[in-house]
C-alpha cells in the first residue's frame, strides 16, 4: 500500500477521510475504482452498496469518481472508465 493510501485507509481498507488535496484524492480514487471491473455495468444501487462499504458518504465518493473520470454513467447505469488496470 502506498504512503498516501495508508494515511486515508483503516486496517480493514475502509476510507476514513476523503482527501481534500487533488493529488491525494486521485490516488485514493484510483484505489477505490479497482473494486469495479472494467467492461461491467453497475446499477446505481449496486454502486452505492459497494461504495458504502468503503466510506459512509457513498454519494460524495460516487460523485468524485464520476467527476474525475474513474466512472461514467448514463441513465442510472455506471461503468468503470478510468484508473489503473493490472495486466
Amino acid at each position: 500500500m502506498s504512503d498516501v493510501l495508508s494515511r486515508f485507509l483503516d486496517a480493514e481498507g475502509r476510507l476514513h477521510t476523503i482527501p481534500s488535496k487533488r493529488a491525494k484524492l486521485l490516488v485514493v480514487l484510483d484505489h477505490v475504482a479497482q473494486v469495479f471491473e472494467p467492461g461491467q455495468r453497475y446499477a446505481e444501487a449496486e454502486v452505492n452498496l459497494v461504495l458504502g462499504r468503503i466510506h459512509p458518504d457513498h454519494a460524495a465518493l460516487r460523485r468524485y469518481l464520476v467527476e474525475n473520470g474513474f466512472l461514467d454513467r448514463e441513465a442510472g447505469v455506471y461503468w468503470r472508465s478510468g484508473g489503473t488496470v493490472d495486466v
